[in-house]
């Protein structure tokens, strides 16, 4: 088959990808140094809408509406821009075969592609339940959610069973985000998941206490403490029970799985230095091959905050490391300097009435503040996490966009904070007079 060569290539299709392409359009690259290659059918587009409103039963997001980079405020760059900017889109294309040394990417149809510098922005993959060999877990209509191609199908599963019992394995974002958007459709919703409470990996038990009570109050069946460990399937092959460890069984029409992803980091095995499960960068992306950069949920990278190496899943730093990568790619290119990446980590969610932001890191101890009453009609809430008598993280549910900004600069500027019950007592307005 016919080599392709560009000067350069963004490997995968997601957020990265569509944000690397327009700072390499506002740096300037000339008509067919760039190309995007994805598996993917569309051009990138914004991930988090797939959970929230690409599922909502009336007024639902659908492409063209939320193509990169209209997530962040900025333009919608539809397939027409990247034409336009003489950006090759090579979509519906696997990589099976990355070798490094050569420069050089091969597709499962067997075409090759040559570059001069690489971009890896492969994302992550979910875990599936059939990779722990889950009895029954590849029975139809058991849902996984990633690309747009899952989100179409679990719509059309929600149209067909209308009113039906949805099971949601899983308590951590994915969880509660298809909880809230399958409970908006009117299905009888059912959450199951080991931990002692929801999103342990970032929310305290006293902020988890919350959305539990708010979710039950929705009418969704909160069970914790167990796993799915088999389902069983209809004459059709379609999923009708889930098994439970405990031994309790639920009826499911639909069931989501939403039990975290891997980094897609298994084509550069033994060509590129690794690091806690991913890729290692340094400040700009660049890896420990000089021709090649990784970016968003594949790097590990440096996070001067805090001076440790972390790899952070989120949209956020998708956005900001794919940014930050072109810029030192054309920075040496013309001999200019550019600052090293300073990331303040950033979490948020959305889901029925409520949205809540996170800055920072959640370690040491906690204090909560505000109106946490599952039952108000407009709760108002939030954390702070203290570590060596200062504030190093802050979590806000039902702020506004001012109080979200005063969170944040809290979490980066880490103010004193001696006594905590004074902290707990003063709560929202200790990050507004920063």
């Amino acid at each position: 088959m016919a080599e392709k060569s560009f000067k350069y290539v963004i490997l995968g299709g997601g957020v990265a990808a569509g944000y690397a392409a327009r700072e390499f359009a506002k740096q300037g690259v000339q008509p067919g140094e760039l190309a995007i290659i994805s598996k993917e059918a569309v051009a990138p587009y914004e991930r988090p809408a797939l959970s929230k409103a690409y599922l909502f039963p009336e007024g639902a997001a659908r492409l063209p509406g939320f193509h990169v980079c209209v997530g962040s405020g900025g333009e919608r760059l539809l397939p027409e821009w990247y034409k336009e900017k003489g950006i090759e889109l090579i979509l519906s294309t696997e990589i099976v075969k990355a070798d490094l040394p050569a420069n050089t990417l091969v597709s499962a149809a067997g075409e090759t592609f040559k570059y001069q510098i690489l971009i890896i922005a492969t994302g992550s993959t979910v875990i599936k339940l059939t990779d722990f060999g889950v009895q029954g877990a590849d029975a139809k209509n058991i849902f996984y959610l990633r690309e747009i191609d899952d989100a179409d199908k679990l719509v059309e599963a929600i149209k067909a069973k209308k009113n039906g019992k949805a099971v949601i394995v899983g308590g951590g974002y994915i969880g509660l985000e298809l909880g809230a958007a399958l409970k908006i459709n009117n299905l009888d919703v059912s959450m199951v998941y080991p931990e002692p409470w929801c999103m342990p990996r970032l929310f305290t038990s006293g902020i988890a206490a919350f959305y539990e009570g708010y979710y039950a109050n929705k009418g969704i069946k909160i069970i914790k403490g167990t796993v799915a460990v088999g389902f069983t399937s209809d004459s059709n092959g379609e999923v009708k029970e889930v098994q439970l460890k405990d031994g309790r069984v639920l009826e499911a029409d639909i069931v989501v799985v939403g039990v975290g992803g891997r980094p897609l980091t298994a084509l550069f095995k033994g060509q590129v230095e690794e690091e806690t499960g991913g890729i290692k960068t340094d400040a700009f992306f660049k890896t420990s091959v000089p021709t090649v950069y990784a970016v968003g949920d594949v790097a590990t990278f440096p996070l001067k905050l805090y001076n440790e190496l972390r790899r952070v899943e989120h949209v956020d730093h998708a956005r900001k490391s794919a940014e930050q990568a072109v810029k030192a790619i054309k920075g040496l290119e013309k001999g200019q300097s550019v600052d090293e990446y300073d990331y303040l980590p950033y979490f948020y969610s959305r889901s029925f009435d409520l949205a809540w932001q996170f800055y920072g890191d959640n370690v040491g101890d906690t204090v909560l503040f505000g109106d946490n009453n599952p039952q108000s009609p407009k709760p108002k809430f939030g954390s702070y996490w203290i570590k060596d008598g200062k504030v190093v993280g802050a979590f806000l549910e039902g702020g506004s966009a001012e109080e979200n900004q005063a969170i944040a600069k809290v979490a980066k500027l880490q103010p004193k904070a001696e006594n905590l019950d004074a902290l707990a007592k003063e709560g929202l307005p200790f990050a507004c007079k920063i």
